[in-house]
């Protein structure tokens, strides 16, 4: 048996208690057809239910012409039936399940499926573009392109409310805000990215707004159950501020989110995976991003996320460093991840990496998703 003692114990996370301290994060796997979720995605959550706390991949809040051209979706009442369907099964199998809620922002393509039949173009806080993108189902695969200056910020608080109600008519437990990886909440909180001179831009108070606004109208949803995802360290989709101004930047919209009452920040770390080389420089704010902000969370609960072991979880837990771990690219590949760390069983499945996503010429999207072997116990 492995040491894990800490991994299993309960943890009480805003209204709610979980199983044990191993979470599944959010990571997008395009099998949304036209973005409706699917039994299919509810078979992906069923096999997966032993986790403490299971985070949806990240849901679109409005249409959008994202690089992923099957994410889900929940701005219509056929969204909330399919999710309401998977979340039923989830709570049956055992497991406490929050949507992830996701806007992309300035990393949409007017030209992509979605993007058109919204009929809106692509926007962020400025009409500055991200360096990189690649949109594979457009022809010459084409990067990301100047967005337009959204006028009214409101009307993206709006979105993510209206979602929030979805989420709730669907009987998600609470919902994790995507304020990370480079997408709208976090190119609000960017200076290279927002160049606004308005209440929503400039200095720190103004680009944590939206941020902090998205939490309260979510939370007159959800009370309680409100979480953020944040990664600091940035890089990923071209995002990065100097270091101090990084520091105080995080610093100030995590000690107010806090104030807030969210149930737990989703602190994502550095990773090189997640720090893009342009022009020869990466991007990213290398950084410790646990030992830099945990101090200013004084209420809400700690989950720590990216790379993260289970032995290196089960000491930061125990340690008292963190409240939780999230595992993602594990949990793809190993349904029985809970299992196996209890039963001190190796990760070792080996990743379906050319049917991880689905693209043009995908048929079974079963394959390399919902087909990875259970250990034997």
């Amino acid at each position: 048996m492995s040491s894990t003692k800490a991994l299993f114990q309960p943890l009480q996370i805003g209204d709610v208690t979980v199983k044990n301290r191993i979470h599944m994060a959010a990571l997008t796997r395009n099998r949304a057809k036209d973005t409706y979720p699917s039994d299919l995605i509810k078979e992906h959550y069923v096999q997966r239910a032993s986790a403490g706390l299971i985070v949806t991949e990240a849901i679109l809040v409005t249409r959008l012409g994202t690089e992923w051209p099957h994410a889900p979706g929940l701005w219509e009442d056929k969204h909330v039936e399919g999710w309401k369907s998977i979340v039923d099964a989830v709570h049956e199998a055992g497991s406490i399940i929050y949507a992830q809620l996701w806007h992309v922002g300035r990393v949409a393509h007017p030209d992509m499926e979605q993007q058109k039949l919204a009929g809106e173009p692509v926007y962020g806080p400025s009409a500055i573009g991200a360096r990189g993108g690649k949109f594979r189902l457009l022809p010459g695969q084409p990067g990301y392109v100047t967005p337009t200056a959204i006028d009214d910020p409101w009307k993206i608080v709006a979105l993510f409310k209206r979602a929030a109600v979805n989420a709730k008519k669907a009987g998600f437990d609470g919902v994790e805000l995507h304020g990370a990886n480079g997408y709208i909440i976090h190119q609000f909180l960017d200076s290279t990215s927002n160049q606004r001179t308005d209440e929503w831009g400039g200095s720190i108070e103004n680009r944590a707004r939206l941020a902090l606004e998205i939490i309260k109208a979510t939370q007159e949803v959800f009370g309680r159950n409100v979480a953020i995802k944040l990664s600091p360290a940035g890089g990923y989709n071209d995002m990065g501020m100097p270091l101090q101004e990084t520091l105080d930047t995080y610093s100030y919209v995590i000690t107010e989110a806090d104030k807030l009452g969210v149930s737990y920040f989703a602190l994502v770390r550095y990773a090189l995976f997640f720090d893009v080389e342009y022009d020869g420089v990466r991007r990213a704010t290398k950084h410790d991003v646990l030992a830099s902000y945990s101090p200013y969370i004084k209420n809400a609960k700690v989950i720590v996320n990216s790379g993260v072991t289970p032995e290196e979880g089960e000491e930061l837990v125990a340690a008292g460093k963190a409240d939780a771990i999230s595992i993602g690219f594990n949990y793809i590949t190993h349904p029985d991840l809970v299992e196996r760390v209890q039963h001190g069983k190796p990760l070792d499945n080996i990743p379906d990496m050319p049917h991880m996503q689905t693209n043009k010429d995908s048929g079974d999207w079963r394959t390399g998703y919902n087909d990875y072997p259970t250990a034997v116990y």
